[in-house]
C-alpha cells in the first residue's frame, strides 16, 4: 500500500464530519434564538444547499480522482484563478483554526477553571493543543485519522444525548409546554435568510475529503461516499439538535445562554451533566482542530508541487507527511492566536472569521460553476446520468452566490482583499515582477474605501 494513501472510508467520513462538527453546533442555538422557528427553516435551507455542494464535490471527485479541491477551479478557469482560490482557502483555514483552538480551550476552562484564572494559561494551553495536533499530523495520516475517529465518536455522544432527551420528553408530552407564555416569532423570509447565513458556518468543511485526496485510499470511490454521507448525517444531527433546543428552552433564556446544550442538559438532568457537555464540546472543537490542521498542511504542499509555492514546502518525511508545510502553518496559526491574546480583540477576530467564510464561499461558487463549464467543454464525464448532477451544480452555484451575498458587504469586500493578496505572490512565483508590482495597488482599494466611508459616517 502506498504510505501516502492511509485514510480509508471511516477515517475519511470522520474527517468530513469532524471538520464540520466543531464548536459551532454548541453555540449557534443561542445566536439563532431571536429567530424562533425561523431558524429551523434556516437550518433546512442551509442543509439542502450544503448537500447540493456535497453532490458537486462528490461528482467532481469521481470524475477527477486524486485531484485536490482547488484543482477543479484551476481546470475550469485557469492557473491564476485556481491559485487565487487555493490561496484564499489556505489562509481561511489557518485563520479559522485559531477560532477553533480558542473555542476549545474556552469550553475546557469550564471544566478546569485554573485555565481561565491563571494569567497566560489560556493562551499557553491553546498553543499547546495547536502544536500537539501539528506533531500528530507529522507522525502520519493514519495517526491523525485515528484521532479523528475517536474525537468524532466522542463529540457525537452529547449530541445524541440531547436528541434522546428530546424524544423522551416528546413521549411525555412536555415539549409542548416549554415555551408556554412566550410570544411566538412570526414567520419571516428575512429571518430565515439571516439564520441560514449563520448556520452556514457549521457546514464549512464538507469539501475536506477532496482537499485531502492525496491521503485517501481509492479516492474515486471513498471521497464521493464520505463527502455525501458525512454532509447528510451532519445535517440530520444539526436539524435535530436545533429542533430540540428551540422547543425545550424558552427563547429568552436561550438568547442569554453561553452554552445552550450544557444548559439544556443541566435543566433536565442536573448541573453535573451540564459540565460533561462542556467537556465534550471541548473535545468536539479539538477534533475539528486536528482535522483542519491536516488540511492546512496538505494545501501548501500541493501548491508547491504545482510550482506556486517554494519547492521546500513540497518536501515530505519518511512517513509521507508535509513536515515543512505543517511547521509553517503551525507558526502562522500560533501568530494569529497570539494576536488574539490581548483584550479588545474579539471584534477583530470575528472580522477575520467573516473574511475566511467569504473566501471559502468563493471556492464553493467557482467549483460549482466550474463543474458546469467543464461539462460544457466536454471535459467532465460521469458514468451515471448527468442531468441530476448538472441540476445539482446549477442549484449549488445559485446557493453559494446567495450565501456569499448574504455574508454582508464588509465580509465580501475584505474577502476580495484576501483573494487579491494572492496575485503578487502568484506573479512573483513565476518571475513576473512587473505584474506583481502592478497588482499591489489592488490591496489598497478595500482599506481606503473603508476609511473614506467611515470618515463620512
Amino acid at each position: 500500500m502506498n504510505r501516502g494513501r492511509q485514510l480509508g472510508f471511516w477515517m475519511c467520513l470522520a474527517l468530513v464530519m469532524g471538520n464540520m462538527i466543531g464548536s459551532g453546533v454548541f453555540l449557534l442555538p443561542a445566536s439563532l434564538a431571536p429567530y424562533g422557528l425561523n431558524s429551523l427553516y434556516g437550518w433546512l435551507f442551509t442543509a439542502a444547499g450544503s448537500l447540493l455542494l456535497a453532490t458537486v464535490f462528490a461528482g467532481l471527485a469521481r470524475a477527477f480522482p486524486g485531484k485536490p479541491a482547488y484543482a477543479y477551479v484551476q481546470m475550469a478557469f485557469g492557473n491564476r484563478t485556481g491559485f487565487v482560490v487555493a490561496w484564499g482557502y489556505w489562509v481561511a483555514v489557518w485563520v479559522g483554526n485559531a477560532a477553533v483552538a480558542i473555542a476549545a480551550v474556552s469550553y475546557l476552562s469550564h471544566v478546569l477553571p485554573w485555565i481561565s484564572n491563571t494569567p497566560g494559561a489560556s493562551i499557553g494551553v491553546t498553543l499547546g493543543f495547536i502544536w500537539l495536533f501539528t506533531i500528530i499530523n507529522m507522525l502520519g495520516a493514519r495517526e491523525s485519522g485515528s484521532v479523528q475517529i475517536i474525537t468524532t465518536v466522542l463529540k457525537l455522544l452529547p449530541l445524541l444525548a440531547v436528541i434522546v432527551l428530546g424524544l423522551i420528553l416528546l413521549g411525555q408530552g412536555r415539549m409542548i409546554d416549554a415555551n408556554a407564555g412566550a410570544p411566538a416569532v412570526a414567520f419571516s423570509w428575512d429571518a430565515v435568510n439571516a439564520s441560514a447565513v449563520l448556520t452556514l458556518w457549521a457546514f464549512l468543511g464538507l469539501e475536506s475529503a477532496a482537499v485531502a485526496s492525496e491521503k485517501i485510499q481509492d479516492p474515486q470511490r471513498i471521497i464521493p461516499l464520505a463527502t455525501f454521507w458525512g454532509t447528510l448525517i451532519t445535517a440530520l444531527v444539526y436539524v435535530s439538535i436545533c429542533t430540540v433546543v428551540i422547543v425545550l428552552i424558552p427563547a429568552k433564556a436561550l438568547a442569554l445562554s453561553s452554552a445552550p446544550l450544557a444548559d439544556l442538559i443541566a435543566r433536565y438532568w442536573g448541573a453535573d451533566w451540564g459540565d460533561w457537555i462542556a467537556a465534550f464540546a471541548a473535545i468536539s472543537a479539538l477534533g475539528a482542530l486536528n482535522g483542519w490542521i491536516l488540511l492546512q498542511g496538505e494545501l501548501p504542499g500541493q501548491m508547491a508541487r504545482a510550482g506556486a509555492f517554494p519547492a521546500w514546502l513540497a518536501r515530505r518525511s519518511k512517513r509521507d507527511t508535509p513536515v515543512p508545510a505543517l511547521l509553517l502553518t503551525g507558526v502562522l496559526l500560533s501568530a494569529v492566536v497570539l494576536l488574539n491574546a490581548g483584550k479588545g480583540m474579539v471584534e477583530i477576530f470575528t472580522f477575520l472569521l467573516l473574511i475566511s467564510t467569504s473566501a471559502i464561499l468563493v471556492m464553493y461558487l467557482l467549483s460549482a460553476a466550474g463543474a458546469l463549464l467543464l461539462y460544457r467543454r466536454g471535459e467532465l464525464l460521469l458514468k451515471r446520468p448527468m442531468t441530476g448532477f448538472l441540476m445539482a451544480a446549477a442549484c449549488a452555484c445559485a446557493y453559494a452566490l446567495w450565501a456569499l451575498l448574504g455574508a454582508g458587504k464588509d465580509a465580501v469586500l475584505w474577502g476580495f482583499f484576501l483573494l487579491a493578496s494572492a496575485l503578487p505572490v502568484y506573479y512573483f512565483s513565476r518571475g513576473q515582477a512587473r505584474k506583481a508590482l502592478l497588482s499591489l495597488p489592488l490591496l489598497a482599494i478595500v482599506p481606503v474605501w473603508h476609511v473614506i466611508t467611515h470618515f463620512h459616517m
